[in-house]
């Protein structure tokens, strides 16, 4: 029944003989409450691990600083995950240096921490690695294990242009999960620039048509926070 929790506690006791003070109930329903709380913590770090996030964030060191742009109540509202729930995606962008990728991954750790499946990827790294796939015969593979994902973070968007495949690639994330499952695309870039960095009209009008007009939006300002800690 693979109860190894509950059995190892249940040893600790007997060798202390501190279940004698409780109720046959009482006793039972803490091994069994431990149990619980054993295998809920083996899944969240599963999942924490499967995430492949490049930091750990939580989202109470979050830095709301006025200068920076991040409106705290909406900022709260989306840490409810409610936007996961409605598979509705979210776009970061602002220059090097914000905390546009602690922002994303402290949204993904929680998520981690409510059972959603998170997949954190740099975006450049992730083209090229499909790009692969497709000349091996994996592509449709490694498309499926992305697209299971409920949060996908596809993290320094548009830092190169994008060629066939890449665009192509980008399409078929993106219109796979439209409407299915949740995206953060965290990015120096401005939105208004990323026509011209997807490159081919059709594509680009595609692409940003399901992700731009339905995403939730943080539009980060101020001088980097790297540097400002070297002060």
């Amino acid at each position: 029944m693979r109860l190894q929790a509950m059995a190892d506690l249940h040893e600790q006791h007997l060798a202390s003989s501190q279940h004698t003070s409780m109720t046959t109930d009482e006793y039972l329903g803490l091994l069994t409450d431990h149990q619980w709380e054993a295998r809920q913590h083996q899944k969240t770090s599963r999942l924490l691990k499967q995430a492949h996030f490049k930091q750990r964030t939580t989202l109470e060191e979050i830095n709301y600083s006025q200068q920076r742009n991040l409106d705290k109540n909406m900022f709260q509202r989306l840490a409810t995950l409610d936007f996961i729930t409605k598979k509705e995606s979210l776009i970061i962008t602002g220059p090097s240096g914000l905390g546009k990728s602690y922002i994303s991954q402290a949204l993904a750790h929680q998520a981690c921490m409510l059972e959603y499946k998170v997949l954190y990827q740099n975006t450049g790294r992730m083209l090229k690695k499909l790009k692969l796939a497709k000349v091996d015969g994996t592509y449709l593979k490694e498309l499926k294990k992305i697209n299971q994902v409920n949060l996908l973070i596809l993290d320094d968007f548009g830092l190169q242009s994008m060629d066939n495949h890449a665009r192509e690639t980008m399409l078929d994330i993106i219109d796979d999960r439209y409407q299915q499952q949740s995206t953060i695309i965290a990015s120096q870039i401005p939105v208004s620039a990323w026509y011209e960095i997807i490159g081919e009209g059709t594509i680009a009008d595609a692409i940003l048509d399901r992700l731009v007009n339905s995403s939730h939006r943080i539009d980060l300002k101020g001088e980097s926070m790297r540097k400002l800690k070297e002060i």
